[in-house]
């Protein structure tokens, strides 16, 4: 009798404990899922902002380089399908369309001395310039949080219960092949 007690007592213990280990692995994957979430959205605010402040620029630099059509366009086009992204892997192709686009129409005040020393599109330039640094680090920090769920979906013998209950690899912002070409920029 008092062997089948601790049997029953054992078997009791290592089920409560493969139980517990089951609920911290699933707790922790909605934990790390949720971060990625969270960081996504905030490289989305970050966006948005960028986003929100290219009308003013463009129309400040439209006052002194009204001709230079192509580079607006391009820059509207691509703001265009940034806000129309539903993906990471589409919001990255799209911001990189864009940060190219800006470089291009940054590019035209060196063509229009009284454009440099516009106290509008100074102010714009410094606000544009602070809102791409929080676009990297926003992207950063989702991709440290992306690599870590990562990590642990793919990790003995978390990926086991991760497979069970749908937990997929989530894309990092990368680098477009193009972002290591400047863009060119031609004034004739």
């Amino acid at each position: 009798m008092k062997k089948n007690g601790i049997v029953i007592i054992v078997v009791a213990v290592v089920l409560v404990i493969i139980i517990g280990l089951l609920v911290s692995g699933y707790n922790g994957l909605v934990r790390l899922e949720e971060s990625a979430d969270t960081a996504y959205a905030d490289v989305q605010v970050q966006l948005q902002r960028r986003s929100d402040l290219i009308p003013n620029l463009v129309n400040t630099v439209r006052g002194y380089a009204a001709h230079e059509t192509e580079v607006y366009t391009a820059v509207s086009d691509a703001r265009a399908r940034l806000a129309g992204a539903a993906t990471v892997e589409e919001t990255a192709a799209a911001d990189s369309e864009l940060s190219s686009a800006l470089s291009r129409l940054l590019a035209i005040s060196e063509a229009y001395p009284e454009l440099k020393a516009n106290e509008n599109f100074l102010s714009l330039q410094d606000e544009l310039a602070g809102t791409e640094n929080r676009i990297g680090v926003a992207r950063r920090d989702y991709n440290e949080v992306v690599r870590e769920y990562n990590v642990k979906i793919r990790s003995f013998p978390t990926s086991i219960f991760a497979g069970v209950f749908g937990f997929e690899k989530k894309a990092q912002f990368a680098a477009d092949e193009t972002a290591q070409n400047a863009p060119s920029v031609n004034f004739d």
